[in-house]
């Protein structure tokens, strides 16, 4: 099948914390939310230069919702494949204003519409601090699958995820994060991930599993340099790539009763629930377990000796 005819729809998730881009502020770090998604516009232009076929989506990952950040709310499916570009196209661009390709220019709009919004409606209620990355990936996974229906028949769509990832991993969200990675091994979709931060082991094994690339940045004001050196080039194009070596991956696990990473635990025979220490009843599936106790041995009596 020739280039043509693919289409390779890339989908960026950011990571949006208010809180963690909150404490990097108060820190003085040069190192803002905007830079970050400035960086992750110009993944996506250039990704959309590369091939005419090429698509791209761009979610938030927020600590109360995902949102697209693109396509808005004002695109509709028939743009997203470049179908009747002369009438739907034209309502969604406002017109170029610094000779930029006008396609470029309403996409970077948007995005930054759409995060405004996002920021200055976001309420911080309770304990509710943690990104919700597993409820993006979720998001990113129906929409390729949306995609992948409404293409043309004759068209392959090459699909793959990219993270940045901002915040620390939420053990919480350990078993929904599973079920996606095996979802996107199933659909041969691949995660990458770039981590600005503490390293995620969720995200790591999301890697390793999907074949994708685990990165972290060492400097985060150079992060454009390396979404552009690591992360523009497709599966094909990276074979041919003198690329950062694998990781070492964490595959610890998360327990089902208090949600912490363990190494070693006890796992139900039922229905693969992990917990960190033993109870006769699972928790999950109220599986009981008959507990096989060492069997008693009678003492033997001894026989009086006669006395000579």
């Amino acid at each position: 099948m020739s280039g043509d005819d693919e289409l390779n729809l890339l989908v960026i998730i950011v990571d949006t914390n208010p809180i963690w881009w909150g404490k990097q502020a108060i820190a003085g770090s040069e190192f803002t939310l905007s830079k970050c998604l400035d960086a992750a516009m110009v993944l996506g232009n250039c990704h959309l230069f590369m091939n005419r076929n090429n698509k791209l989506a761009v979610i938030a990952s927020h600590v109360q919702e995902s949102r697209f950040l693109f396509p808005g709310k004002r695109w509709a499916a028939a743009d997203l494949f470049g179908e009747a570009a002369g009438n739907s196209l034209e309502s969604n661009i406002s017109g170029s204003k610094d000779g930029k390709y006008e396609l470029l220019t309403t996409i970077n709009e948007t995005i930054a519409e759409e995060i405004k919004d996002l920021i200055t409606t976001t309420e911080l209620k309770g304990q509710q601090t943690e990104t919700l990355l597993a409820g993006s990936l979720a998001k990113a996974l129906c929409y390729i699958h949306r995609m992948t229906k409404e293409g043309r028949g004759s068209q392959e769509i090459k699909s793959r995820i990219l993270v940045i990832k901002a915040a620390e991993d939420s053990a919480l969200q350990y078993m929904n994060f599973m079920n996606v990675i095996f979802a996107a091994q199933k659909q041969s979709i691949l995660i990458d991930a770039c981590i600005l931060d503490s390293d995620s082991g969720l995200l790591q094994q999301a890697c390793d599993i999907t074949g994708g690339i685990y990165l972290k940045v060492p400097y985060m004001p150079s992060l454009l340099q390396y979404l552009l050196w690591v992360y523009l080039p497709d599966q094909e194009q990276r074979s041919q790539l003198i690329l950062p070596p694998p990781v070492h991956v964490d595959y610890r696990a998360a327990c089902f009763c208090h949600r912490n990473l363990i190494e070693i635990g006890y796992v139900c025979s039922v229905c693969l629930s992990i917990f960190c220490s033993f109870s006769p009843i699972c928790t999950t599936c109220e599986t009981a377990f008959k507990i096989s106790l060492p069997a008693v041995m009678k003492s033997k009596k001894k026989k009086p000796k006669l006395a000579i």
